[in-house]
């Protein structure tokens, strides 16, 4: 299974790292990843994989809120069925 990892905000030193080690820390593995930054305004976009995840999925969604929050960033995780179903026309 899969997951869409987006995160928007200020760009800063260490956004990439913190986010990938939040994601390591709960055993979900990032596969593709692309980032950009605009004006200062830093984007990403994660597609990962949460088969070897070792928190309920809902727990990792929060723990990524929260570290956006801690790092003034927005961090939405989605699994990738919810994120299909709401793009599809």
């Amino acid at each position: 299974m899969r997951a869409v990892i987006s995160v928007v905000g200020c760009d800063a030193v260490g956004i990439i790292a913190q986010v990938s080690k939040g994601c390591a820390d709960c055993g979900v593995n990032i596969l593709d990843i692309s980032q950009t930054v605009l004006q200062n305004y830093f984007t990403m976009i994660m597609i990962t994989d949460i088969d070897q995840i070792n928190i309920p999925f809902t727990e990792f969604v929060d723990r990524m809120a929260a570290l956006g929050k801690s790092l003034n960033l927005e961090i939405h995780a989605m699994h990738e069925d919810i994120f299909n179903a709401m793009h599809r026309i």
